[in-house]
């Protein structure tokens, strides 16, 4: 299984659209995830046109994003368990952040964003991964998504764009 992983899109308008190159891509996957600050809800409501998404909401996000998406979320593939979130605060201290947030969770990989930087690293046995940001450099010098194969275990793998 193919999963694409993708964050900080922070698309203001149903009129602004993501990078179709990028869109193509991800038709191509079984699933698309998203770690936050969609901004929009229509960013959802596009992505989920094109394969099954889950996503949660970031700290930039607008109130009819956090109404209808959760902080975290836990999508079980193939008996291996992915937690999904945003993170917040100090960039530095993002990792512990977001194993704070999953604490009392088992699980094989916890995917984020916030940062814009994006982190494809084993850390006593989980994968974080962090796609880095789909349209905004402002913390880091490309655009970048990222993809998970799925089979018996999970491996990330960052696109630049």
């Amino acid at each position: 299984m193919k999963i694409a992983v993708i964050s900080d899109t922070h698309i203001f308008s149903p009129k602004d659209k993501l990078p179709k190159n990028v869109l193509s891509e991800l038709g191509k996957c079984d699933m698309i995830l998203h770690a936050g600050d969609l901004v929009n809800i229509h960013v959802f409501e596009e992505l989920n046109k094109i394969k099954k998404t889950f996503a949660v909401y970031g700290n930039m996000d607008s109130h009819d994003v956090k109404q209808r998406l959760p902080e975290k979320e836990i999508i079980e593939v193939n008996n291996l368990k992915i937690g999904l979130t945003h993170g917040a605060g100090n960039p530095l201290k993002i990792i512990d952040y977001v194993k704070n947030v999953f604490a009392n969770d088992k699980l094989d990989v916890i995917v984020f964003g916030h940062t814009h930087k994006p982190v494809n690293e084993e850390i006593d046995g989980v994968l974080f991964f962090n796609p880095g940001s789909l349209t905004d450099k402002v913390f880091s010098d490309f655009n970048s998504y990222g993809i998970l194969e799925v089979s018996d275990k999970i491996t990330g793998k960052i696109i630049k764009i």
